[in-house]
Parts: structure tokens; sequence; C-alpha cells
């Protein structure tokens, strides 16, 4: 054996038991999921990403056709990745509504049902057939349905329609059964995940954060307000959350608290400050407590992505990113809570540049990753980075 043989050998013996290999601490790496012209889309948008119970990461996004507006011949499109976000499959298309508009993908995996040991994939997603602005005005609405699928994404269902459970709009000339007096129409779920509790009273619980207008336009948006839906029974029937009492409260996230109630984590679009608002949930969605605007979170009205972690110490926190600024859509920034998010630390940037909307995901090996846009919209790329990164 020689001396460095021997030294290597010596400090294994010497290393305590408990000893875990440290995380890597190096800066972020990325790579592109969706580029803007691939595939026959002119535009991709709206990213959402789940890890399935084998490991792999399963990306969805908005496969714009002929522009990158809201509206117009929008599909749902998929990619896969088995090696932690490395390299991505070929695409494949999970909706399309024809030369309508299918979007807010809101991916996750129901992990309770003893029918399906494996679990059972949703994809609830929103349908429209007119402008968001039309739509606000009365003269359309935005229906609500899901898909399942059971072997990680290769197949689907045929798609299920839970607007009438899970909205309330009045537009009987559009479906009969679409007579409710709270008038709600433009309606989108998150964007995002959705999610499923994992502890306490709720276990089992897929919840998923949303939003509507109600009624004819106000300034400033302030006919919007987040609201919430969930399952107790994979997915046989919905239920709606109460709105959260803050007008202007538009695209919404939740993640799970310590407690297994449930925070909201919300964009702001009433033009009063430039922060995000959070709603919290001690029967995670039957009931919130009043808002609470998150000074601690600039927001240029964006959407933003929130989820639990488990730190390398078996420490519950919360996640969430948004860009990191009052005024543009930059600065992509991921910040931690130790507290069921009454408090958040400054955060670690992961582009400085052009960045909008995002989605996280923990990966098998306690990595993070973030699904999101960047460089004006053109590109949606995948970063994967360490807690040890973002704590440091």
């Amino acid at each position: 054996m020689t001396f460095l043989s021997f030294l290597s050998v010596w400090g294994l013996l010497m290393a305590s038991p408990t000893e875990t290999v440290p995380q890597r601490t190096t800066p972020p790496s990325e790579v592109t999921v969706f580029r803007n012209g691939d595939n026959g889309y002119q535009c991709y948008r709206i990213p959402a990403i789940v890890k399935a119970p084998d490991g792999s990461l399963l990306a969805f996004a908005e496969g714009r056709r002929t522009n990158c507006g809201d509206f117009g011949d929008v599909d749902i499109v998929l990619r896969k990745s088995r090696d932690g976000g490395k390299t991505w499959s070929s695409q494949t298309q999970v909706v399309d509504f024809g030369t309508n508009q299918a979007g807010n993908p809101a991916p996750v995996f129901d992990l309770t049902d003893p029918r399906y040991p494996n679990g059972r994939l949703f994809l609830i997603y929103n349908t429209g057939t007119a402008s968001e602005d039309a739509v606000r005005n009365g003269k359309a609405i935005r229906e609500v349905w899901y898909k399942i699928s059971t072997d990680g994404g290769q197949t689907w269902s045929e798609a299920v329609n839970i607007t009438t459970q899970v909205n309330r709009p009045n537009k009987p000339e559009v479906n009969p059964a679409y007579r409710f007096s709270e008038d709600w129409r433009s309606y989108a779920n998150t964007p995002g995940h959705a999610l499923q509790l994992s502890q306490g009273r709720y276990r089992g619980r897929i919840f998923v954060a949303a939003n509507h207008s109600a009624g004819p336009p106000k300034q400033e948006f302030r006919d919007y307000q987040a609201h919430g839906f969930y399952s107790d029974d994979h997915g046989q029937t919905w239920k709606l959350s109460p709105s959260v009492d803050y007008p202007g409260g538009n695209e919404s996230t939740a993640a799970e608290t310590t407690d297994g109630g449930l925070l909201m984590n919300i964009r702001n679009q009433s033009g009063d400050v430039k922060n995000r608002l959070l709603a919290y949930s001690p029967n995670a969605g039957e009931s919130w407590k009043p808002t609470v605007v998150a000074t601690a979170l600039p927001d240029p009205v964006c959407q933003g992505s929130m989820i639990n972690y488990r730190t390398p110490a078996g420490k519950p926190v919360l996640l969430f990113a948004n860009p990191n600024s009052p005024a543009k859509r930059e600065k992509l920034t991921v910040r931690v809570s130790t507290d069921d998010g009454k408090t958040w630390s400054a955060g670690k940037e992961i582009y400085s540049g052009s960045s909008a909307y995002s989605d996280l995901v923990v990966l098998s090996d306690n990595m993070i990753g973030i699904l999101y846009e960047r460089n004006d919209y053109t590109l949606i790329n995948f970063a994967y980075f360490s807690h040890d990164w973002l704590a440091r």
C-alpha cells in the first residue's frame, strides 16, 4: 500500500459513521427543454413539471402554434427525462383542443390510491374559445378538465370535464348546467404543478390552486380572486375552496405547511403594491385566514412557484421562485422559508436576465430543479442545483 492509499483508508476509518457525502455547491447546471420554433410551434410558454414515482421528470408546456399570444391554437405538450433533467425525450402532444386553446397544465401524482400502487398522474387543465379580455367581458367562458395517465405520461385517458364542480360560470347558452349566479368568467389553474397532501387529517387530498374573475371587469383587475379546488376521493369528485379575501388575487401556487395545512402564494394584480400575497388554510383549503401582503417577496406581477422540500439534515422547508424585481420580469430567484412562509431568505439568483414563469421540482437525489421561461419567452430551460448551493 502506498502512503497516499494509506491516508485515504485512514480518512475513511476516522470519518463519523453518520457523516454523509455533501451535496454539490456549484452553481446551477442548465439545459433547454422547449425552444421557440421547434416541432411546429412558434412559441412555448407556461411550464409545469413533476417527478414520477420512478424518479423520472415530466415537463409540460403550452405549445402555441402561430405566435406567443395567450389565446389561439394552443396545445399542451410533454417531454420526459430519466436522468435528472440532463437529457430529454422527444416531444409528445397531450391535449389538442382543435384551433382553440388548451392550457394551464397542472400535473400531480396521486400516490395514495390503493388501486394504483405505482401512482396515477392527473393533468388538470383549462380550455378556452376566446381571448382573456373577451372572456372577462362575458363573451365566452373557460372550462376545466383533467386527463389521467397510469404509465408515466405515455398514454392518457379521455378528458373529463369538471367545470360544474370547480367553476361558477353563468353561460347557459354554452351549457344549460352553467347557470351560476356568481358569474365567474376568466379562469386559470395555477400555472405549475398541483399537489397532494402528505400528512395529517387531509393526507391524500389533491389540491389545485387557481384563480377567476367574477362579474364585469373592474379597475386594476379587482374582479380577480384566487381560489382552489380539491378532491378527497382520487378525482371522482371535486370541491371548491372559498375565494381568498383579496381583490386582484391572480395566478396562485400552493404548498403544504408543517401542520398539514396549506399556504397559497398569489400573484397580486390589484395594483396597490408590487409584492406577493400569502393566504394560509389550517384545513387544507376548506377556509382561509386573512390574506397577508408579503413585503419580503417583491414581484413584477408575474406567476411564481412554491414547493415543499426536506433539507439534507431532514428539516422541512418551503422553496419559492419568482422574478425578484418589482419592475421587470427578470432575476429569477429561489428563496427558502423555514417557518411555513412567515419569513423568507434573501434567495439565490438562478438567472439575472429576462425570466418569467417557472415551476420547481425535487429530484430523486434531493437536488432541486426549476423549469422556467427565459430570454423574452424564447426558451424554457431546466436548471438544477443543490440545497447546499441555495443555502450557502
